[in-house]
This record gives structure tokens, sequence and C-alpha cells, in this order.
């Protein structure tokens, strides 16, 4: 680690000062031998002092910090959901012509217990989703994703999601896709060799963002319960979700 030169004199000055006070006292009582019976006593402490500081009251300030980290990190991710995700799901499950075994799983969310979430999360993990393109949902889906490209980048430029690998992972994968379909002027007219490129494109935007849909619902149910009761009337795996109450 480089000392910048401030440090150094900070250093100097504090050592200084601590040798004049100890003169001070050796002037007044003329008795050295409490002076190195303190100075022993401080400095054998200074394990302990560094054991205390750098180790236990640092990782639970490091605890509280991860706490409030993960906290400010679903509030973005929530906004993901709402402003994009939800409704990316369901542009991108058009292409899913197994939708219904989806369906038929995410649809009940709501009534499992958190031993359901984690294992269903690791299977949705190694899951082989099945993309099959329409050229004319795939127009569609361009223009959705261009006109939420300035949203995109704004979560991008967040800090907060430096911590959190399978959000931006699945952030860049979204913005890559949009990326991708935006630089097709006919896509209506492309070949069979560039739609099974897209394909990939879409099967990875889609694995990613199923996964990361389970994940939040599980935090919501866990932590939030009015915005989890929300999510499950707009479940994008439910037709026959609704936001009304009934």
């Amino acid at each position: 680690m480089k000392w910048s030169s401030w440090q150094i004199l900070l250093g100097l000055f504090l050592i200084t000062l601590s040798a004049i006070f100890y003169l001070i006292h050796f002037t007044i009582f003329h008795d050295s031998h409490h002076i190195f019976i303190y100075l022993l006593g401080d400095v054998a402490f200074v394990p302990i002092e560094v054991l205390l500081v750098t180790l236990i009251i640092h990782k639970m300030l490091s605890a509280r910090e991860k706490k409030a980290l993960l906290h400010k990190m679903n509030m973005v991710i929530g906004t993901f959901f709402s402003e994009v995700g939800r409704e990316l799901i369901q542009n991108l499950s058009i292409f899913n012509p197994h939708i219904e075994t989806l369906n038929r799983d995410l649809k009940l969310v709501k009534e499992w217990p958190a031993k359901k979430f984690d294992e269903l999360s690791d299977l949705l993990r190694k899951f082989e989703y099945t993309i099959k393109i329409q050229k004319s949902d795939l127009k569609r889906l361009k223009q959705y994703l261009i006109g939420k490209r300035d949203f995109l980048l704004q979560l991008l430029g967040n800090p907060n999601l430096l911590e959190h690998d399978t959000f931006t992972n699945l952030l860049w994968a979204v913005f890559h896709l949009t990326d991708e379909l935006s630089q097709r002027e006919k896509i209506d007219q492309l070949p069979d060799s560039d739609l099974n490129h897209l394909s990939g494109d879409i099967k990875r935007v889609y694995h990613l963002l199923v996964s990361e849909w389970l994940d939040y619902m599980q935090h919501l149910k866990d932590h939030y319960p009015y915005l989890f009761s929300l999510a499950m009337r707009t479940n994008p795996f439910d037709h026959d979700a609704s936001p009304v109450v009934e």
C-alpha cells in the first residue's frame, strides 16, 4: 500500500505528540516505572483491539451494509419487472411451444413453501428451453425492446447492481438482444441461419429472466406480502391473473 505525504506527516505528528505527553508526565512525576508499565499494557492490548475492530465489529458492519445493499438491489429489480420484465416474459413466452409446462408450475407460486422455491429454482437454471421464432412476433418484440432501451441503459448504470451478478447478466443479455434486433431493418425477411442465431439470444434472455423472476417472487413472499399479492395478481404465467381483487 502506497502512503501519501499527508498520512506520513500525520503519523509523525501523532508519535511526536505522544512523546511530548510522556515527557510531561516524567517531568512532573519523575516516575519512568509507571510510564513503561502503562505503555507496555497499551501495546499488549493492541492485538485484542485489532481483533475486535477488524474482525468482529467490521464483520457486523459489513453484514449490515450488505443487507442494506440487497434491499436497494431488490428495489431496482422490482422496478425492472414492473417496467419491463413482466411484459417481457409474456412477449418471450410466445416463442416457447411448451409454455404450458411453465405456466402449470409457476402460476401456483403463491401456494409454495420456501423449500419448493429452492427446488424449482435449481431446476429452472438447468432447464432446456425450446424457442420457435415466428417472424411477426419477432417484429413486435423488436419494437417493444427498442422502446425500453433508455430504461435498460439507466439500470445498467446503477452501481448497486455490481453486487448482483445474475441480475446484471440478465440486463446484459436483454440489452444484447435489443441491440441485435435493432440492427436488422427487415426483420420479416431474415434467413433461417439468422433466425437460429436470434433464437439463441432469446433463449439466453428467457432462461435468465424466468429464474430471476422466481427468485424475486421468493423475496417478495418472505419480506413484502403486499407486493407479493400484486405480483401474483399480475403473474405473467397465469392466463387468468387479474390485478382486480375479487
